[in-house]
């Protein structure tokens, strides 16, 4: 290794722990939500522990990206960290459920300037022939760390305690906090902007009442109910008012001028259904496991490993090949082989062996991997370096707007199937208006399991294992809608002499 590059090490490690944690944080807490609803309570409000996370998250993307071009990344980067920790130990000593959403919210808010800078960082210190290997890297990195969350939080929670969940970010906080202080010096000079007040504003209001009325509708209050069409209409009046301010701002917080360009327009929308599809398999096949097998929450994360291996081989693989190959053709192939998983997932019964669960896994692992490097490699080419900070949040935004739209909505639809089966095969009467929409994995742990008469048992496994399936194959919609934008990506791929080069090494002392 040269001597530029060692310098860099510490910052790559601090960057990479940083990002793990925020990504983390995504999925770590879903598999800890039932041990942390029979301490704290609040069965009626636990939906709002993984929401405001995601919205303080989503909305905070595209302020910090606009900011840290402003200003400089570091200081955003140090701040984000910072209130990350803070959130993570006051959710560890939260002792109700208002409190711990509201804590989540200080953690979303952190984690929203952490992945997005993170990325931006890498293409202003390396030069480009680095940047498809560390983009890989990194890619591979937030892949795993959304994966690896439900079995971490799965053991963490059986073995220890949940509180641990939130715990486990401060000592990994701490030493990207130590090593991005210590070792990144930023030289670039960053030029004062005005900032777009309006537009944020409008932006996190709108995206705050678009995620409670998902989270809210066919929930706790009817979709038709006044509630959730004044939250839908709020969401709409205030999605046109930022739409409208970004048209009059002089310095947009998302510069509708970026998306004239092909490759941005193409990528940012590919990521957004990408998202809406790759967080479904993560939830649902350790739902399938525990509640059609019998596994317990342990060993049904432990087959997301699969799916790892899948993504880690994909990931920076992705990176590499696109300096060989177009961002595009990389993606034809990451999708088509996505789309051959999900249609694989979409066979699912309860005779399925375990084996062949594996192998789709591994599948869906290898047609998600590369999307993590490239989409955000070809969301900032030849993006001016004082823009990559908000070309790479704008991305990091839609992402998780997709993922956390894509959640929400197939939720629903696997909720309903499940009811409507479970109807149909015992009857509204013996079915007696059980709430369905409780987690399964609740409904049919090894405990409930054994309490179960078997023909019950049978009906129930048979109709979770039918409507998680199909749920797979409703995920086909926002996959090839992905393809399509796949197609019109163009032709670009990771050249040197194409990207605005920075000077590497100076950008960072031992």
């Amino acid at each position: 290794m040269s001597g530029k590059q060692t310098r860099l090490a510490p910052v790559v490690i601090g960057l990479l722990l940083g990002m793990f944690i925020a990504a983390l944080d995504n999925t770590i807490v879903s598999t800890a939500m039932g041990s942390i609803v029979g301490d704290l309570g609040g069965l009626d409000k636990f939906v709002w522990v993984t929401s405001a996370y995601l919205v303080a998250e989503m909305a905070g993307m595209p302020i910090f990206g606009k900011l840290s071009d402003m200003y400089g990344r570091k200081r955003f980067f140090v701040l984000g960290i910072g209130l990350f920790l803070l959130g993570s130990i006051l959710c560890g000593t939260a002792q109700n459920i208002v409190q711990l959403s509201i804590y989540r919210a200080i953690q979303g808010i952190g984690g929203s300037a952490l992945m997005p800078i993170a990325f931006t960082i890498v293409w202003d210190v390396f030069p480009p022939s680095l940047r498809a290997k560390m983009s890989g890297i990194f890619g591979a990195v937030f892949g795993l760390s959304s994966i690896f969350g439900p079995l971490l939080g799965a053991y963490i929670t059986d073995y220890i305690n949940w509180r641990w969940v939130f715990y486990i970010n401060v000592p990994l906080g701490l030493v990207a906090l130590g090593l991005i202080t210590v070792f990144y010096r930023e030289s670039l000079q960053h030029s004062a902007q005005k900032i777009d007040w309006w537009g944020a504003s409008t932006l996190v209001s709108s995206v705050v009442s678009l995620m409670f009325a998902l989270e809210l509708g066919g929930n706790k209050y009817a979709w038709d109910s006044p509630q959730i069409l004044s939250l839908f209409a709020a969401f709409g009046l205030l999605f046109v008012g930022f739409l409208y301010a970004e048209t009059k701002a002089e310095d947009p917080i998302i510069p509708f001028q970026m998306f004239k360009r092909r490759l941005f327009a193409a990528t940012n929308l590919v990521g957004l259904f990408y998202g809406a599809t790759f967080l479904v398999s993560t939830v649902y096949i350790p739902i399938y496991i525990q509640g059609v097998m019998g596994g317990t929450a342990t060993n049904s994360g432990l087959l997301l490993l699969p799916m790892m291996v899948g993504t880690t081989i994909a990931a920076p693989l992705g990176a590499q090949f696109s300096s060989k190959f177009s961002y595009r053709n990389i993606m034809i192939l990451s999708t088509a082989i996505l789309v051959t998983g999900i249609c694989l997932l979409g066979t699912l019964t309860t005779e399925t062996s375990r084996t062949l669960v594996t192998v789709y896994m591994v599948i869906i692992g290898l047609g998600t991997g590369a999307s993590f490097s490239v989409l955000s490699m070809a969301a900032i080419h030849n993006i001016d370096a004082r823009q990559r900070g908000t070309a790479s949040s704008t991305n990091s935004f839609l992402r998780s707007f997709g993922m956390t739209l894509g959640i929400t909505i197939f939720g629903v639809i696997q909720r309903n199937l499940f009811t409507d089966k479970m109807t149909a095969s015992l009857g509204a009467a013996q079915f007696g208006g059980a709430d369905a929409s409780s987690d399964p994995r609740g409904l049919l742990s090894p405990v409930a399991r054994a309490l179960i008469p078997a023909p019950v048992l049978e009906k129930i496994t048979e109709a979770l294992s039918a409507s998680i399936a199909t749920t797979f194959l409703w995920t086909l919609v926002p996959a090839l809608i992905a393809f399509g934008f796949v197609l019109m990506m163009g032709k670009e791929k990771m050249v040197p002499e194409a990207v605005q080069q920075m000077p590497p090494a100076k950008s960072v002392e031992a």
